[in-house]
């Protein structure tokens, strides 16, 4: 809307001073000729903005009130830091309002402070190796939501698809990860928004449950899956330099349990240390290759056994 784009060539001029035409024509998504228009109309409308060879400024003292956000902008605020998730959730536009808003109406001072955490500190969600989850569903399922919207969706679990009718509580964002915490036919529980394949908004709404907390809940959900993480053990000996490299590759659990083992007359460790399972195992302690000995359970040693016995007949030189 126009009255929308002279608001913000309003706040742009006011948050970063002096703007050229091609400056404010890049911000507002139009061409430079609609600029020209635009600043006429604000002239018009008493707006005191005035150009010179180096491009449109407010009189000197001049601030707008109408700072006012957008029931959009709003829920967009909690995503200010966070632009790549904003876009996922299709909230870009607002947030980018929402902070331009904000920053007309800070005083100079805070506005440059502003600017220069910005300009000097950035969040990148996902880990090293992954960009994160991509899915053509994470804009519909955060408008579900919002707005408390029933879905049925088509979900691939572990086994096969199976279709879910579900209330939508709320989405988490974990390394890069979105999971929707959902009331269905099982109670609450946790779905991978990338594993969704199909999905529909059904008209009718459901009821807010009564002290529920997302924050809580995910909490407590990260800890039970936790608890279950390492059931079993393993008995191992470990090389002393391999220690550096266990929170990486096992995780702070495992290296806290070798840590605290054993040191034997060769200079390795003798330790116990948490497993989830026979084929887990074997895939983590494989990436420490003649670091590690696995010394029981049998049966956990028998498989790496068998593994490094067929690497040595693939890569066995004639």
């Amino acid at each position: 809307m126009r009255a929308d784009r002279l608001l913000s060539l309003v706040l742009l001029l006011q948050s970063r001073g002096r703007q050229t035409a091609a400056q404010l024509a890049a911000e507002a998504g139009v061409s430079v000729r609609t600029i020209y228009r635009d600043v006429q109309a604000l002239s018009a409308a008493g707006i005191p903005v005035y150009a010179d060879p180096t491009g449109y400024a407010l009189v000197d003292g001049y601030r707008t009130q109408l700072t006012g956000l957008t029931a959009a902008e709003a829920r967009g605020l909690v995503l200010a830091g966070l632009p790549g998730v904003a876009a996922d959730l299709g909230l870009a536009e607002a947030v980018a309002a929402a902070q331009l808003k904000l920053s007309a109406a800070l005083p100079d001072a805070l506005r440059e402070r502003a600017d220069r955490m910005r300009q000097r500190f950035h969040l990148d969600a996902p880990g090293w190796y992954e960009d994160g989850d991509s899915s053509d569903q994470l804009a519909a399922v955060a408008d579900a939501v919002w707005h408390q919207r029933v879905l049925t969706v088509r979900y691939d679990g572990w086994t096969a698809l199976a279709e879910h009718r579900l209330e939508p509580y709320g989405l988490v964002l974990k390394a890069g990860k979105w999971y929707l915490v959902a009331n269905g036919e099982r109670g609450i529980r946790t779905f991978r928004v990338s594993q969704i394949r199909e999905l529909t908004v059904r008209p009718d709404t459901f009821t807010w449950p009564d002290g529920f907390d997302l924050a809580a809940h995910w909490q407590a959900h990260i800890e039970d899956f936790r608890s279950r993480l390492h059931r079993g053990e393993a008995v191992i000996r470990l090389a002393p330099q391999a220690l550096d490299r266990l929170p990486h590759l096992l995780g702070r659990a495992v290296a806290e349990a070798a840590a605290a083992g054993e040191p034997q007359p060769d200079g390795w460790l003798l330790a116990r240390v948490p497993i989830e399972s026979d084929s887990h195992a074997e895939m983590q302690f494989l990436r420490l290759g003649s670091q590690v000995e696995i010394l029981a359970p049998a049966s956990l040693r028998a498989r790496i056994t068998a593994t490094v016995g067929a690497l040595s007949t693939m890569y066995a030189v004639d």
